[in-house]
Order: structure tokens, then sequence, then C-alpha cells
């Protein structure tokens, strides 16, 4: 399948629930086929269950869910109900759900979605409710914030990420707990044969891989390396995507620092814009935080050092070179220069352009991984640092941010995406599992 960038497609059933007796009951059928319309104009693939009213419907609808591999329920009450019209469809399919019971003086279907949710969370299962009526734009919003975030649960529960090399000397932060990674991410390391891709993008095809360099020095503003380093930098690339090809992986990270520094930063600029992030410093956590964050935005995505404060309330991020061209600010920025420190390779670099961003920090704690969210404001840069700055305003005082930083233990590395993303990331926390609940997400603005 293609990895491509692109926005999450969730795939979600809806029902529509009611007891026979109950004002209201009749109108099941054509509240299921309503909200179907409103979830698949909303970007979703959408299985209608039609009315469950009894056993027989909700084992039905839970096999079919089953079968079709959905990310979530949407379960509309439209009066009140027997609990055991969810509970007997879990069976079947143990997915996490979200309530929309509609308004109605005399229906009672506020009441049933009480009750049922009373029964979900003794049974800690993921579940979530809006209220209001079909046409409700804010409560559809919540909804669609819940499904992305429980098809992004589904992908990572099967992402798989490369690790080639090993995590950087004295970085102790960025190593991955791989039984705690998988509990709690759902993702699982795969171990690269380093040599094996060094070999490999040695034996790459000379005149392809120069072809492709000619193109991305077109594609940059301007090119300070020489045409072995681009040509060799784009074999790595090629070394790189065939290993994820072959293993099917969703995620990378290199353990370039100090000797492969620049030797593989193109290459992560390109396997962004193939729907592939790779990390830096061998950081497989910060690979997870990339993945999540690629998915969620459908874009690609940066992977950052907190860098350094400017003035009272805006951050410098950076890293050496290795975003996607797409992240520039202006084309013409680009520049393909060598890396810093070790003057060799290619790493592509410009200032980041402006908007808002969501910064993520996922580090192994104790009792499990925590969570770190940042939302702020990229703001436009100059080339502050050789790489590709990103510069970005919060509205909570710098000093209260390091204190969280500091007192949480969180480490150095944050990846950001464009967008606000810290809803759909608290609720995959919930559908994850109990190890990353509430108190595992922590979060400032």
């Amino acid at each position: 399948m293609s990895k491509k960038n692109k926005k999450l497609l969730p795939k979600i059933g809806v029902a529509a629930l009611s007891s026979p007796l109950e004002i209201g009951a009749g109108r099941a059928p054509g509240v299921a086929a309503e909200f179907t319309d409103k979830l698949a104009a909303a970007g979703c693939t959408v299985i209608n269950l039609g009315a469950l009213q009894n056993i027989r419907d909700s084992r039905r609808a839970g096999m079919k869910l089953y079968d079709e591999r959905a990310a979530a329920l949407l379960a509309v009450p439209v009066s009140w109900y027997e609990d055991y019209l969810i509970i007997d469809l879990l069976e079947e399919w143990p997915g996490p759900l979200l309530l929309w019971p509609l308004p109605g003086l005399e229906t009672g279907a506020l009441c049933g979605a009480q009750q049922n949710m009373s029964f979900l969370k003794r049974l800690h299962h993921p579940a979530e409710y809006v209220f209001g009526e079909p046409n409700n734009r804010q409560c559809l919003e919540q909804a669609m914030k819940f499904f992305r975030a429980a098809a992004l649960a589904k992908i990572m529960r099967r992402a798989k990420i490369g690790l080639a090399g090993h995590r950087v000397n004295g970085m102790t932060h960025t190593s991955p707990n791989e039984f705690m990674l998988k509990r709690d991410l759902g993702v699982r390391v795969i171990p690269l044969d380093l040599p094996e891709i060094l070999a490999g993008a040695e034996s790459q095809s000379e005149p392809t891989a120069a072809e492709k360099w000619h193109e991305l020095c077109s594609a940059a503003g301007s090119c300070n390396v020489s045409e072995p380093e681009g040509i060799y930098s784009v074999k790595m690339y090629f070394a790189l995507k065939k290993a994820v090809e072959e293993k099917e992986l969703d995620a990378l990270a290199v353990g370039c620092y100090p000797q492969l520094m620049g030797k593989v930063c193109l290459a992560a600029s390109l396997l962004a814009d193939d729907g592939v992030p790779l990390a830096c410093e061998g950081d497989v956590n910060g690979a997870a935080a990339m993945l999540m964050l690629n998915r969620l935005s459908g874009e690609a995505v940066h992977n950052c050092d907190w860098l350094e404060p400017i003035g009272r309330d805006t951050v410098l991020f950076t890293h050496c070179g290795s975003g996607s061209f797409s992240l520039a600010q202006k084309r013409e920025d680009i520049n393909l220069a060598s890396v810093r420190l070790m003057g060799q390779g290619v790493c592509a670099q410009f200032p980041s352009k402006p908007g808002p961003v969501t910064l993520l920090n996922l580090t192994p704690g104790e009792n499990g991984y925590l969570s770190a969210v940042l939302e702020g404001k990229a703001v436009e840069t100059e080339m502050l640092f050789p790489g590709n700055p990103l510069k970005v305003r919060f509205k909570t005082p710098l000093s209260e941010i390091n204190d969280w930083i500091f007192s949480n233990g969180l480490g150095h590395h944050w990846m950001a995406a464009y967008g606000n993303y810290f809803p759909e990331i608290k609720y995959w926390s919930q559908i994850s599992g109990k190890n990353l609940n509430r108190k595992n997400i922590l979060a400032l603005n």
C-alpha cells in the first residue's frame, strides 16, 4: 500500500439505537442513513449498520464491523434503549465508540446513553459522547477528531519502525523500551543491518542517481555541494527506500551522529515526501512521534531539537537539515549544503514556513510512555541556524514551559506538524490502552 502523505480516512460504522416501545424509535433507520451521509461527506468510509433494537441486530452489526475492520463506531440513540445492545455488539468487535444521543423531551435518548456509558466506563472501554442535533457542526467536528484518533490507533498498532545503527551514545532518553513501546503505542521495532544498507547505497545505479540529483538541484534555490556528494546522498535514499519496501516499514530511525551526519539527511527529506518519516540520531521514540503527526496531518513533519528561547514567548527549534522541501517558507530559500560540524553530505537547509503547529514528544517513563504536547504558532524566521529553523511562539510563558519540561523529565527532541492535533492525541491515548491515559498525556499551549 502506498504511504504517500494523505489525511486519515477513518472507516466508521454507524448504528441508530432504540427500544421498540419508546417514542422516537421509528426514526432509527432514517437517522442511520442520515449520519452515514454526513460522515461520508466529512471524509470517512462508512458502514451503515441500520437500526439496532435487539440482540440479533447487535451481533450482526458487531460481526459486520469486525469483517470490515472498522476503526470506530458511531452509535446514535434516538430513544431510550437497553445497554446490552452495545455490550453484545462489543463481544463481536471490541473497538472504540462514540455515542451521539439526539435531543428529545420524551424519547429518553440521553438517559439511555448515560446508562450505557456507566457500563462502558466500568469496563474501561474507550468511549466518548457528544450531544446535539444531527446538524450540530460542533458535535460533528468533535466526533471527527475521535474517529481520526481511532484510525490513528489502528495504524500505530500495526506500525513498524526500522532502526539502522544505534541511538547516539550519551542520548539515553532516545532509547526505546521495545516492550513498553508495543504495549502502549502498538509500534514494533525492526532492526536493520546498517552495513548492508551502506553497501546497498554503493551498489545503486550511478546514472539513475545522477538524474534524480539534477532534478533536486533544479527544485532547490541553490546548491553548494559537489555532484559526487549529491549522487551518494540520492543512492542512500534509494537504499533506505528499498529497505522500507522489503520490510514493509512505516518509519525509520538512523543512528547518524557523528559518522553519518549529512549522509542520510537528503534521504530523510525525500522519504518524508513518500510518507515515511525518518528520525535522526537513532531516535525510535522520535520516529513514532513523527509517524503519528504525519498520519494526523497528512503532511511531512519537522524533526527538531529544542534549541533556544528568543524573547519572552518564542523558541527556536531546528535540526541539521533533514526536512522535506515542502516545509520551506519559500522554494528559493532551499539551499543544498553540507552538514554543520562535519562538512560532508547534503542537507536541505531553509527557514521553515509559518502557521499553527503541534509539537509532540514521546518519552518512556516509569509507568509507560509519556506523550507531551505543545501547541503554538510558527512565525516567519530568518536562517538563524544552518538547518531547518522553526520559530514557534507560545501563549504560555517560557519559564512555565521549561518548568514543565524539566519536572516531567522530557527529552529534547520535539516533532512538529502544521495544524492543531491535541484533541486527537488525547483521544488516541484513551483508545490505545490503560497505560496511555490522562495522567500520561501532558499538554501546554
